[in-house]
């Protein structure tokens, strides 16, 4: 089902698409792919929005730096110095995140309004990249495809096809409260991650896989998140041809639980201690599956590039229940 959310100032329209299935209700956004609001029962059945998000329109116009909810491209993350070479060319990007490039840049896909049309169960978001969008090559057709398993599990797919080579990493950007509001350091994670890439002050890795045992990093046990988390996990499984269970996060009060899946090599954990109004330091958690920050500039890591007669793929499953 798809309804009018709102329209820009230009006068395009942003549409707000809800899914409902098995339980879960989902609202998803034409505009940066937005995944609005996430309905479901605690162990008592009632149901309560898990996700942050604004209201209307406006709210994500005004508040555009945290990417509440958003899709996020062409590259997820942080890319060193704004640059990167490729082919023998090094490419200029948007310094939006001084001196780094960070989520795509000032106008990444999470600014952009999106194509929709309805499938099976859930809604498809497509547009078209330009060659030398925010500095990124290659003429990129791309979507990400949102839709609800008969368990009410919430799958987002992603492909993607270009001209010429380029860069590619693409996440959602959602911040997980499962109490349905309040602070969410309490809840617990478990994350399938023996090492995870350290960072410098500037928040880029600095090349070295650490070992997470008798640290803070180490989830591999559920225990409390606590705060001060923007890091990058290696997901002991690598790269997968389909998604493979990653992570849990659960609210012992609510007793809602969270599973995530993944084809991606990384997760990124963000305690999201830099919140502001209308929301708080810490109210939400972002567990964003990815490849690593800074790949294009690391050539030991995982490759995210992307050449013309091949497909990107990405797959990430987020299922829902009550313990």
């Amino acid at each position: 089902m798809s309804e009018l959310f709102g329209t820009l100032s230009d006068g395009t329209e942003v549409h707000r698409w809800t899914l409902e299935r098995a339980g879960t209700r989902v609202e998803v956004l034409t505009y940066g792919g937005v995944v609005r609001s996430v309905q479901v029962p605690d162990r008592e059945g009632r149901a309560a929005n898990v996700v942050l998000g604004f209201a209307d329109l406006d709210g994500y116009l005004a508040h555009p730096e945290p990417y509440f909810g958003a899709l996020i491209g062409r590259y997820a993350n942080r890319i060193a110095h704004a640059r990167f070479p490729l082919d023998g060319v090094v490419y200029a990007l948007e310094p939006n995140n001084a001196p780094n490039s960070l989520h795509g840049g000032a106008a990444g896909f999470d600014k952009r309004v999106w194509a929709a049309q309805p499938v099976a169960d859930g809604v498809r978001l497509s547009r078209v990249s330009p060659h030398g969008e925010e500095g990124f090559p290659g003429r990129l057709e791309v979507s990400a495809t949102y839709t609800l398993d008969a368990s009410g599990a919430l799958r987002i797919a992603y492909e993607a096809v270009t001209d010429a080579a380029t860069v590619i990493n693409l996440t959602n950007h959602s911040y997980f409260n499962l109490a349905g509001s309040g602070h969410a350091g309490g809840h617990e994670l478990r994350l399938a991650a023996a090492r995870f890439t350290p960072v410098d002050a500037d928040l880029i890795p600095t090349g070295a896989l650490e070992d997470v045992t008798g640290s803070r990093f180490d989830f591999r046990s559920p225990r409390k998140v606590g705060s001060g988390y923007d890091h990058n996990f290696v997901l002991d499984k690598g790269v997968t041809d389909v998604p493979e269970e990653v992570a849990e996060l659960h609210d012992p009060a609510s007793g809602r639980t969270l599973t995530v899946a993944t084809t991606e090599p990384g997760l990124q954990l963000y305690t999201a201690d830099h919140l502001g109004e209308p929301f708080a330091p810490g109210d939400g958690i972002a567990l964003e599956t990815q490849h690593f920050p800074d790949s294009p500039n690391r050539g030991e890591f995982p490759s995210t590039v992307l050449r013309p007669g091949r497909v990107f793929r990405s797959e990430t499953v987020y299922g829902f229940g009550v313990r």
